[in-house]
């Protein structure tokens, strides 16, 4: 995570430069929120980022000398195939159509279709505990 957090160290101080470029030269008050508040944003998850950091084991990508065999082995489960990933996106589409079109009636619809698309999406693989 080291890396990732010093990603986001970068940009903040990036940004931050940029907005007080922006200040001097520009003098217009809603770039200038802008920019500062999205060097904010990018701070909040670069300290997340170098918080967390601090409590896990160090990974192969925050290793300099760090070989590429270092990484072999398992990287994670992903999923051979699923429905939910396609049944949330219709859900969202559908939510953004009532929006759009200001149905009340069908964003309530879409809302609780969403909220079972993801609650699937979610749990796909949740194996009940067995009694014992």
């Amino acid at each position: 995570m080291k890396v990732e957090s010093r990603l986001f160290e970068i940009v903040t101080v990036t940004i931050f430069v940029m907005g007080i470029v922006y200040t001097v030269l520009a003098q217009e008050p809603v770039g200038i929120a802008a920019l500062f508040l999205t060097g904010g944003l990018t701070l909040i998850i670069g300290t997340y980022f170098r918080f967390v950091s601090r409590r896990l084991e160090e990974r192969p990508e925050d290793n300099p000398t760090a070989e590429v065999s270092d990484g072999a082995g398992e990287v994670g489960f992903f999923s051979p195939g699923s429905y939910w990933p396609i049944t949330v996106a219709a859900c969202a589409a559908l939510v953004g159509i009532s929006l759009a079109f200001y149905y009340i009636w069908l964003l309530v619809i879409a809302g609780v279709m969403l909220l079972l698309a993801v609650g699937g999406l979610v749990f796909e693989y949740h194996i009940r505990p067995a009694d014992h």
